[in-house]
């Protein structure tokens, strides 16, 4: 098994839009990147304490390699917005990839250079491209949220949209197919 980490505004969206790929064992909603060690949310939305709301991802890399989790990443939220994803706005909801090793900073470098030569995005890529830094589970509510939460106008209104974009563009993927 190995580790992703993956931070791309609201870690609902990304957990949801991250565990039903097949060959992905496990998605835990966490912070990662800041100063202080096990920050609560009331201290990363307070955008003070530097941490950004990531996903790790534990994969199989014989079903799912890192450079497909990063086109799903780079599908599913707008790395060309500093510091924000639609409503969202603060550090802790920064387009960021956490390199856990130098073959996955490759990968990461690769796949932005690509990206931008092109020209997928209007605007310019944003996303941080950082070094391992200690991740931190979000508290136990967070965790598995749009599947406990589908009904709320936030998972409605921003997830369901993802969720549908991931079936229609990565169908293939799915572990259900």
């Amino acid at each position: 098994m190995e580790n992703a980490i993956l931070g791309g505004g609201c870690f609902w969206c990304l957990e949801a839009a991250f565990s039903p790929l097949r060959g992905v064992r496990r998605v835990v909603s966490g912070y990662c990147g800041g100063e202080s060690a096990h920050p609560s949310y009331q201290q990363v939305c307070g955008g003070r304490s530097g941490h950004v709301e990531v996903v790790s991802i534990e994969y199989d890399p014989d079903a799912i390699d890192y450079a497909t989790l990063l086109q799903v990443f780079f599908a599913v939220h707008d790395p060309t917005t500093l510091n924000r994803q639609g409503h969202d706005v603060g550090s802790q909801y920064a387009s960021a990839i956490f390199c856990q090793n130098n073959s996955q900073r490759a990968i990461a470098e690769q796949t932005l250079s690509q990206l931008r030569q092109e020209q997928v995005f209007a605007d310019p890529i944003v996303t941080r491209l950082e070094d391992a830094a200690p991740f931190y589970p979000a508290e136990d509510y967070h965790q598995n949220y749009y599947a406990q939460n589908q009904q709320q106008n936030y998972c409605q209104l921003v997830i369901s949209p993802k969720l549908s974009k991931i079936r229609q563009k990565f169908a293939h993927l799915l572990q259900n197919n």
